[in-house]
């Protein structure tokens, strides 16, 4: 961030308010997931502070007695940073800063603040860079105190010519300080947009090959920890980083699906979660489009969750705000292990242990079924006349062997889908 601001520790106390009425009723916190959320953030918890309001005070967002409280937990634990589970205007955040002598961190700044730590790829990194630029262009618009001091010529607060390192040749006179920021984010933007393009080409560029190829591809979507790379890894006998916290990966990563005689790229992208960050959402709609273009998504559901119908609507709602609404869906109810009964069945949904493997089998049967390449060995008879059917098994099928006899019939070993194999035979059935 361009603004003054306390610095940011390691330790940190935890704000979460329950809202009894008005527009923000429907929020009910989850203060395992925030844990959750602020441990991913490599953040050690010192205290939590819960409230209840009807309404988001507007200087303080909680109300003056809990500021109080909070401050003397802050005070009481040593905490170097407040963090609220929620979102905080500008003017609210810069506040309580002022008020508790300590960094304050929206629920916004806490997800940007781990999807910075994850990103690998470079086209990771500037989807996030992208975010946070966002984010903060936010934070000018609405106004911090002391960006608002000219600049320029004869500036107030001293800000000459040279007086802000970046701020560019382009300063005139009585320019705020505000504005001068606002433009150097705004170009920051631009740039980082360009490079993101050029990643997004070669991403495109990908995606029409494997098109062009018939190469079909499942993409894993689900609420962030509910086992989508460990169930990548056993789909694809990959080793892709599978950890038990928020966000363990972000980068998305492209496997064929092993063991599958016909070929299949099984995607693995980001998870999501309640209230992802608007400016999350589009930066990373890149990365999203290979749920939004998939064949078949596999909504990865963690089957344990206390709070799992939750967890279902908020990637339904996710997938809908991405363009992803029309993708084939199949529900696959993971961590089953964790169950001391069978998870409730619904129709075309598979139940798996990613963990133990129970379950993988099936799920790539129904995997293939679905997409039609289930390939069954048959032995097909040909006559001389049949000539022409050959080429379309070769194109159909994946042919083992070919034997042809010495009145010109043939006899073909060959593996097809039960759609292609139903064609097969009307093709050929008696007149």
């Amino acid at each position: 961030m361009l603004f003054e601001r306390p610095a940011a520790g390691n330790l940190a106390t935890l704000v979460a308010v329950r809202f009894r009425q008005g527009g923000l009723a429907a929020r009910r916190p989850r203060p395992g997931e925030f844990r959750e959320l602020v441990a991913s953030a490599s953040l050690a918890c010192a205290a939590t502070v819960v409230a209840s309001r009807d309404k988001p005070h507007p200087r303080w967002f909680v109300g003056s007695g809990k500021v109080e409280e909070l401050a003397a937990a802050i005070g009481r634990t040593g905490s170097t940073v407040a963090i609220f589970d929620h979102e905080l205007t500008p003017a609210q955040q810069r506040n309580l800063e002022t008020r508790l002598a300590c960094r304050v961190m929206t629920r916004t700044e806490l997800i940007l603040h781990i999807f910075a730590d994850r990103a690998r790829t470079r086209e990771g990194q500037l989807q996030v860079a992208l975010a946070q630029l966002a984010h903060a262009q936010t934070r000018l618009v609405r106004g911090w105190a002391h960006l608002d001091r000219q600049s320029g010529v004869g500036g107030a607060g001293g800000q000459g010519a040279g007086g802000r390192v970046g701020a560019g040749a382009a300063r005139g006179v009585g320019e705020t300080q505000l504005e001068l920021d606002q433009r150097m984010i705004a170009a920051r933007i631009r740039q980082v947009r360009a490079r993101l393009a050029s990643v997004q080409r070669q991403r495109a560029q990908s995606r029409r090959r494997r098109s062009k190829a018939l190469v079909p591809t499942v993409a894993l979507a689900g609420y962030t920890n509910a086992g989508k790379s460990t169930l990548f890894n056993a789909l694809t006998g990959a080793a892709a980083t599978a950890a038990d916290r928020l966000f363990a990966t972000l980068d998305p990563t492209l496997r064929r699906l092993a063991g599958a005689d016909a070929e299949v790229v099984v995607a693995d992208t980001v998870g999501f979660i309640r209230e992802l960050p608007v400016a999350l959402v589009e930066a990373f709609k890149a990365t999203l489009e290979e749920v939004a273009e998939a064949d078949l998504l596999l909504h990865v559901i963690d089957a344990a969750a206390p709070d799992v119908d939750d967890s279902r609507a908020t990637v339904q709602r996710t997938l809908a705000e991405i363009g992803a609404g029309d993708v084939p869906v199949m529900e696959v109810w993971n961590k089953t292990d964790l169950l001391p009964h069978a998870p409730p069945a619904a129709a075309g949904s598979v139940a798996v242990s990613a963990l133990t493997g129970a379950g993988i089998d099936d799920l790539k049967s129904a995997v293939l079924q679905r997409l039609g390449l289930d390939l069954v060995p048959a032995r097909l008879q040909l006559p001389a006349s049949a000539g022409k059917l050959r080429p379309w098994l070769h194109e159909h099928g994946r042919v083992v062997d070919e034997t042809i006899a010495a009145d010109g019939s043939m006899t073909v070993d060959v593996r097809l889908s039960s759609a292609q194999l139903r064609r097969w035979r009307a093709m050929t059935a008696p007149a």
